[in-house]
């Protein structure tokens, strides 16, 4: 369910604005992006895990507030974003 430091230090470089930068807008996202993903996964094996389904609940939401925070301050990312991430269609 967790990320490995693996994929989280691939990310980080891939969105952050340098390898260490895991604290801007576009890495947090790719992060809860990733993570809400392998929730996903757990929930088909697992469909009766509400306790889990409710910190996903919770992701979402940060995911959301995080996207409406990077649209607002700068469409350009915002835009580049959903596009790698592909969220929106």
């Amino acid at each position: 369910m967790s990320l490995t430091k693996e994929i989280k230090q691939e990310l980080i470089e891939k969105f952050g604005k340098n390898a260490q930068d895991s604290g801007s807008i576009e890495a947090q996202i790719a992060l809860l992006t990733e993570r809400i993903k392998s929730l996903n996964e757990h929930f088909l094996e697992n469909p009766k895990d509400h306790s889990s389904r409710r910190g996903l609940l919770k992701l979402v939401s940060r995911r959301k507030h995080l996207l409406a925070y990077l649209s607002k301050n700068n469409e350009d990312a915002y835009k580049k974003l959903i596009g790698e991430l592909k969220l929106r269609k």
